[in-house]
């Protein structure tokens, strides 16, 4: 979906920067392209670019745990039962300063059950201007599919849904609705977008 909104938003004729983990697609033409492996390094690219840009979108799935220990070297089978401990990973788009912020922000809700009520709670709790949620709860559209359905939540309580269709064509209404909603608060162009699978 990343990368769909990065082109869209290149169609369009905005400045793009795309933050992308190892996936398997080629960048498009014409976007700065910042490659990172970890969510750490998702987090530290995120802070280093939003501060160019006017629109950021935020699309990273990334992992809500992370290992706490790392062995360097190879874990060897046996009859225990090892544990893993789990720590969270950094809240990257709750770290973005809320206080005087010039930038536009948009999120995204994958969810498996009550999609609108999660979205609304998302987007208050992070404090964006936009909320983009989808179900994932089927393996036939979303996350690992080139189909996706959304609904937009603005924060002024405007709900908008996007019926399924290709995620290159769901980026497109995507990008109108985005630069529509930017229009109303500064006129500039400047997109930076996170991908991380």
């Amino acid at each position: 979906m990343g990368y769909a909104i990065a082109e869209a938003a290149l169609e369009a004729g905005h400045d793009v920067t795309l933050i992308s983990g190892p996936v398997n697609l080629d960048p498009p033409r014409g976007a700065r392209f910042v490659s990172i492996v970890t969510s750490d390094e998702l987090y530290e690219a995120v802070h280093r670019y939003a501060r160019e840009c006017d629109v950021l979108v935020m699309c990273a799935a990334v992992a809500d745990y992370k290992p706490q220990r790392v062995s360097v070297t190879k874990i060897k089978k046996s009859d225990a039962h090892p544990a893993l401990d789990l720590i969270p990973t950094r809240d990257i788009l709750a770290s973005l300063s809320h206080k005087d912020r010039q930038l536009i922000v948009i999120g995204f809700a994958a969810e498996t059950n009550a999609v609108e009520e999660n979205a609304r709670q998302k987007l208050r709790a992070k404090n964006c201007d936009i909320i983009v949620a989808n179900d994932v709860s089927s393996a036939d559209w979303g996350m690992e599919s080139d189909q996706n359905e959304v609904t937009v939540f603005f924060r002024t309580g405007e709900k908008e849904t996007i019926s399924r269709a290709p995620k290159k064509i769901i980026a497109r209404k995507l990008e109108k609705k985005i630069s529509k909603f930017a229009r109303k608060m500064f006129d500039k162009k400047n997109v930076t977008v996170t991908e991380r699978n």
